[in-house]
């Protein structure tokens, strides 16, 4: 083989790889459409920030292991919140904001969550299928 030829076998076993490579740089995904204007990642933050995994076993966060409340483990797939509400991004936000007024009594407490907080905990749960 000529060095013409060995440098074009060259050029087009390499010429994939590097246009593949812009392909691979690390962006956020987008929120999941329950919560469009959601920051998934924000929201992961936040469940660990809030303590969320002190009585739910949450995948993604690191020591959420708890076993008061249920696993939240592919919550976006399921039908229902706190066994009444209908699972969507509206229900969602109001039972993290404010359970009690969604169900008195329940052992999920208030924990002040603000509004912006509960949608981008409920963008990271969507994420959970």
């Amino acid at each position: 083989m000529t060095t013409r030829i060995r440098t074009r076998w060259a050029a087009l076993l390499v010429l994939p790889v590097l246009l593949a490579a812009p392909g691979c740089a690390s962006t956020d995904p987008p929120p999941p459409p329950e919560v469009r204007a959601g920051r998934p990642a924000r929201g992961a933050a936040l469940i660990a920030q809030y303590g969320c995994g002190s009585c739910h076993t949450i995948p993604g966060i690191d020591r959420a292991n708890g076993l008061v409340g249920p696993p939240l483990t592919r919550f976006g797939a399921r039908s229902y919140i706190a066994g009444s509400l209908v699972n969507n991004g509206d229900n969602l936000r109001h039972w993290i904001a404010d359970p009690q007024s969604v169900e008195p009594g329940t052992a999920m407490p208030n924990l002040g969550v603000s509004p912006i907080d509960a949608q981008d905990i409920a963008a990271y749960l969507f994420t959970l299928d």
